[in-house]
């Protein structure tokens, strides 16, 4: 390709609008830093537009001064997401909160994934030019079928969470329920709008964060170097943010993009991570027991058939790793001795 003809690529890309809801969270951020790395205008939606720490990071981005417009809008306020939506070619709904350690679930996380999500895709239903949305849900609405998860055992978008066993981690309960309800609602409303959707499904998202505020993923890597004098007895599936944020955008961008796709490099124990961290940095004082003496939780697999059709060709998991510690020592949220 010519540089001329590139350069026309991104000069068209400009002229696409697209908004991204929740971009001041992890994945959000990332997401409008990509987007506006490939060329496109965004619209940005954040719940606090005079809150320095939701706004600053994305206004710092390359390109933010000429393509980015931030909007207030608030998850459980109908009719709040009209006006960043209106013009707009298409919608990334990243918006929803990531907690595992909730008060009241129903006000902290059931209203603003479920409803929240049900207000974004009706605000999409009112403007006529948004051609497809692509909403951000997760592999907890994936995991939970009660199938034995073993080595043989790969796991694929097919795979629906069922209610009755959304308490196989009982810490994230709240959380699984939260992601597989706001999915299915949106798959129905979809369904009976003929809407075009798409579903992002990513595993542990860990690497650089843009927010100054530590989230729950990339906190599980900080509390192992952070003194932690064990390490849980889980296998879990773990992504790069870079892929998460290429895979949303091609999946906006492919017209043969269809249904769900999940986001998952490798499937490792902790104690796996743990190696890893030690490879990286010798110095680190990590734990090096489990927090229980049962046998190893035993890992699985994720078919990365979808994704791939995406062209997404996934960071490998200790690069992942190296990010994320290279990021919080940035952010001097830990120090490694010599």
């Amino acid at each position: 390709m010519s540089m001329s003809t590139a350069a026309g690529k991104e000069k068209d890309k400009e002229k696409v609008v697209v908004c991204v809801t929740g971009a001041s969270g992890y994945i959000g951020s990332w997401l409008v830093k990509t987007l506006l790395h490939h060329g496109y205008t965004v619209h940005a939606t954040v719940r606090h537009l005079n809150d320095p720490e939701k706004v600053e990071h994305l206004m710092r981005l390359e390109g933010a001064k000429e393509r980015l417009k931030l909007f207030k809008a608030d998850l459980i306020e109908e009719g709040s997401f009209d006006s960043a939506i209106s013009g707009c070619h298409g919608v990334f709904h990243t918006a929803s909160p990531v907690n595992f350690n909730v008060k009241d679930p129903q006000a902290e996380l059931l209203d603003p994934a479920i409803k929240g999500t049900l207000n974004v895709l009706n605000s999409c239903k009112r403007v006529a030019s948004v051609t497809r949305v692509v909403l951000t849900s997760s592999t907890a609405a994936v995991l939970f079928t009660g199938v034995p998860l073993a080595a043989d055992v790969v796991v694929d978008e097919t795979w629906f969470s069922k209610p009755q066993f959304w308490n196989l981690y009982p810490h994230m309960m709240w959380y699984v329920m939260s992601k597989t309800l706001a999915e299915e609602a949106a798959w129905k409303f979809a369904k009976e709008h003929d809407l075009d959707l798409i579903s992002v499904n990513p595993s542990m998202v860990i690497g650089p964060m843009l927010p100054a505020k530590l989230n729950e993923t990339v906190a599980l890597i900080l509390n192992l170097i952070n003194g932690a004098q064990t390490y849980p007895n889980l296998s879990l599936p773990w992504v790069h943010i870079q892929d998460v944020a290429e895979a949303h955008i091609r999946a906006f961008e492919a017209p043969s993009a269809n249904g769900r796709y999940c986001l998952v490099e490798s499937v490792v124990h902790y104690s796996e991570i743990v190696k890893l961290l030690h490879e990286l940095y010798p110095t680190l004082q990590l734990p090096n027991k489990c927090v229980d003496e049962g046998p190893s939780m035993e890992t699985y697999q994720f078919s990365k058939a979808k994704a791939e059709s995406l062209r997404i060709h996934f960071i490998p998991l200790k690069d992942s790793i190296k990010d994320t510690v290279e990021n919080l020592k940035e952010k001097k949220l830990i120090s490694i001795p010599n």
